[in-house]
Parts: structure tokens; sequence; C-alpha cells
């Protein structure tokens, strides 16, 4: 099997009906029920994805995130309820890659586990030592720097920054951006991306990079300058 798993949900019946369809994917799963038990799996052997249910008692999905991101870039997909937009954007904002709405449909959970992996796992469109500026890209040890300041990001905004630096001159439009980093076949709302180009802007912002992505309206996304204030 491939993939380590950690499904965190207070439902067992959505537990387990997440562990089988992962599993009939071929995927190696493991459970809890809460969110303390989710850090203490972390602790013990980090997952390489976290299934993560946003509406849990005690410790609720985003408390989760907000403790993981202290530490760890470990990828996150939310489970949220369908009619709860906030619960997406505010899980996004958080740090969160990706989510998924219950109820969910089998097929669509295991297209957008896939797509996270294959975001955090090595393969020859990763960017190595790409350079724009003083942004640095290390596509092989999914480390970012500017100015020599390690810059955190998670798979997904890993993903699209890589997306932005193969073409640092061009303006890419959205739709070419999110099915580069998502794939074609997945589904991905506005403001999935909008969210993700905030984190980077202030995580990039917040190591002195004021001007990491530009935004031309109606047309697309593309790299500023990209240099470190003398």
């Amino acid at each position: 099997m491939a993939g380590d798993i950690l499904v965190v949900d207070d439902d067992a019946h959505i537990r387990d009906v997440i562990c089988f369809t992962l599993q009939d994917a071929g995927m190696a799963t493991r459970a809890v029920g809460n969110g303390s038990e989710a850090l203490k799996q972390v602790e013990a052997s980090e997952p390489e994805l976290m299934i993560l249910d946003v509406g849990m008692p005690e410790m609720d999905g985003f408390e989760v995130c907000r403790t993981l991101r202290r530490s760890s870039n470990l990828p996150i997909l939310f489970l949220t309820a369908r009619d709860d937009e906030i619960d997406r954007v505010v899980g996004l904002e958080l740090g969160g890659d990706d989510y998924v709405a219950k109820p969910f449909s089998p097929r669509e959970l295991v297209a957008r586990v896939k797509a996270i992996l294959k975001r955090v796992q090595p393969h020859e469109e990763v960017i190595e030592n790409a350079q724009w500026g003083d942004l640095e890209l290390d596509g092989d040890r999914h480390l970012c720097r500017f100015g020599g300041a390690e810059v955190n990001l998670t798979a997904s905004e890993f993903s699209i920054l890589a997306t932005l630096m193969r073409r640092p001159e061009v303006v890419l439009s959205r739709a070419r951006i999110m099915s580069a980093v998502y794939g074609p076949a997945i589904h991905v709302a506005d403001r999935t991306l909008d969210s993700h180009i905030r984190n980077i802007r202030r995580k990039l912002a917040d190591a002195g990079c004021h001007d990491g992505i530009e935004t031309l309206h109606g047309v697309g996304l593309r790299l500023g300058e990209c240099r470190a204030e003398t």
C-alpha cells in the first residue's frame, strides 16, 4: 500500500467509510476520533497526509491545524459541512491544503488525496534549485527561501509558487494555475486559490518580499521582482 493517511473524525461511521475508501484505492490508513489523539499520532509518527474534520467537540479541526502549523507543514485535507463556506475559507487561511464537503463522493475524496500526495512527492515536474530575484525553491527538500530566510509553505502553497516560478515573467491565468496544481479533473473554487495566494503573499512579506505575487486584474498572476530591500 502507498501513503500513510491519518483520518480524524469523531463519527466512527465516517472514519470507517473513509478508511475503506482509501484502502480500496491502495493507501494505508490509521484513524482517531478526536483532536488530542490526532496530535499524539503525529508526534509519534507523522503521516503523509491528515484528513481532518472541522466540527469535532472539545478540540475542533481548526485548533488542531493551528497547533500543527506551529511546527509542521503536514498536508491537511479538511472535511467541512456542505453549507458552511466560511469553514472552508477559514481552514485554508489557517494552512489547510484542500477540503471536501460532507456528504462527500468517495471518488472525489480519493482524487483530492492523490492530488495532494502528488504535490509533496518528488517527480519530474518539481522545480529543483530554481531562483527568481532573491526567491529560491529547492524541490528535492521542499524548501523555500527569500534572501536566505526560510519560508514555510504548505504543499499546495509550494506547488502554486513552483508553477509561477516555471515561467516567472509570464502572466498565468487562474485556471491554468489551478489545473497545474490540482490536475484538470478536479474542480477547485476560486476562493480556494485566493486563500492560498493570500497565505503565500503574507509569508513572503514576513520574510521581506513585499512584491511576491502580482495580480493583473482580468488576466492572471505572475511573480514580482522578488528583491530584498537594501
